[in-house]
């Protein structure tokens, strides 16, 4: 895909494998030397090779190094890159030369590294037989990112499991943050939002919740707003903050769009100690970001 959007420009050297720790970074940072910008491709992969012999059930028969990291009978006990891919991007890295880190996987990695050194980074999950003309699109900017973690990216394997709607969250680790690298609901784009105007009004149905977006950047983009809802205070222990409902919307640069999603009264229930679901009086804060760590607005209100 990026060679074909940028034709014979691309130096390509593999510099390493999945899994296997023979490799060619010298090559790759020759390479690298040479080039404008280094677009590091890093992570594992879960297709099938001629070299893993199946189960009857297709469970994996792992014998010798396969690139396959992910998939029935591939667990894994570490998010470490597998292989000396750490090594290829710290060298990389010391070219000089600016830096865009692509992850393919089927898990969330460990990306430490790469948040603090890399330039740019893309997580492509498996993306198929077209990823390639996907990942130049976004890069070359022929399309705005809009895509948000369905996940929260832990930093560190012995946070598992993370999520952004967990009850209190408690203390630190000792080496770490308590809170996940990144966010349930993150996402980055080429422009920038603004949200204002914030507006809760009580219908037949519940609520509605009312609020502008501004792009102010310079793109035309789509914004993935989304409500979170707090219950302040329950006879049973509740999550942080729970996602409600989300909406993706395209906004053109200096335009402004209202927005308006519903919040039906199911979405203030829960489950009391006798395991009976239902809607408790009290405050409840609603509030609209543009992830679960990363809210724009926010108001009260109270259930009666």
């Amino acid at each position: 895909g990026i060679m074909e959007a940028v034709k014979s420009r691309v130096s390509y050297a593999k510099g390493c494998a999945i899994r296997d720790t023979k490799h060619n970074i010298s090559k790759a940072v020759e390479a690298a030397r040479k080039a404008d910008v280094v677009v590091a491709v890093v992570g594992g992969s879960s297709a099938r090779d001629f070299k893993t012999s199946y189960a009857a059930t297709g469970a994996a028969k792992v014998s010798g190094v396969s690139d396959m990291e992910c998939g029935e009978g591939f667990d894994r006990c570490s998010l470490d890159l597998l292989g000396v891919q750490n090594q290829l991007l710290k060298e990389l890295k010391a070219t000089g030369k600016p830096l865009v880190v692509v992850y393919i996987e089927g898990r969330p990695l460990d990306k430490n590294w790469a948040k603090e050194n890399a330039d740019a980074l893309l997580t492509m999950f498996y993306p198929g037989a077209e990823g390639g003309h996907a990942l130049a699109d976004v890069l070359f900017g022929d399309y705005n990112p809009a895509g948000r973690l369905p996940i929260s990216v832990p930093r560190n394997v012995g946070q598992i499991p993370v999520y952004y709607n967990r009850k209190n969250l408690g203390n630190d680790y000792i080496e770490t943050a308590a809170t996940a690298l990144y966010d349930f609901g993150y996402g980055l784009s080429y422009t920038h939002f603004t949200y204002s105007d914030l507006i809760i009004n009580e219908c037949s149905e519940g609520f509605t919740v009312k609020f502008n977006i501004t792009n102010d950047g310079k793109y035309d983009g789509e914004e993935v707003p989304q409500i979170y809802i707090k219950d302040l205070k329950a006879s049973t222990v509740r999550p942080l903050k729970q996602l409600c409902t989300f909406e993706r919307t395209v906004i053109k640069q200096g335009e402004t769009k209202s927005i308006e999603l519903s919040l039906p009264m199911s979405a203030f229930s829960l489950y009391d100690a006798d395991m009976q679901q239902v809607i408790e009086p009290g405050d409840f804060l609603i509030e609209v970001g543009a992830s679960s760590s990363d809210i724009r607005l926010h108001s009260q209100l109270k259930i009666k």
